[in-house]
C-alpha cells in the first residue's frame, strides 16, 4: 500500500493540496518576496478571455499574493518555503 503526501493530493479542477496553503511563504525565485500561498494549480498561458473548458496540460505552479491583497504572481512550487 502506498500513501500520498499532502503535496500530491488532487483537489479537483487542476488544483493540488499543499501543507502551506493559506500560509505566508518566501518565494526564493523572486528575491525572497513574501506572500500567501493561494493555490498550487496550472497556469493558463494564453490571454484568451473566454471560458476555460478543461484543465491545462501544464505543470502546476504556486500562486502567491501579498498579505493585504493585490496582484497574484506565480512561481515554481519548489521555490517556496514557510516564512518565519
Amino acid at each position: 500500500m502506498t500513501t500520498r503526501t499532502p503535496a500530491t493530493q488532487p483537489l479537483g479542477l487542476g488544483h493540488w493540496d499543499h501543507p502551506l496553503l493559506g500560509r505566508r511563504v518566501v518565494d526564493h525565485a523572486h528575491d525572497d518576496r513574501v506572500g500567501v500561498l493561494r493555490a498550487i494549480a496550472p497556469d493558463v498561458k494564453d490571454n484568451n478571455p473566454g471560458f476555460v473548458l478543461r484543465v491545462p496540460n501544464t505543470p502546476p505552479v504556486a500562486w502567491l499574493a501579498l498579505e493585504g491583497g493585490g496582484v497574484e504572481w506565480t512561481t515554481a512550487p519548489d521555490a517556496i518555503e514557510a516564512a518565519e
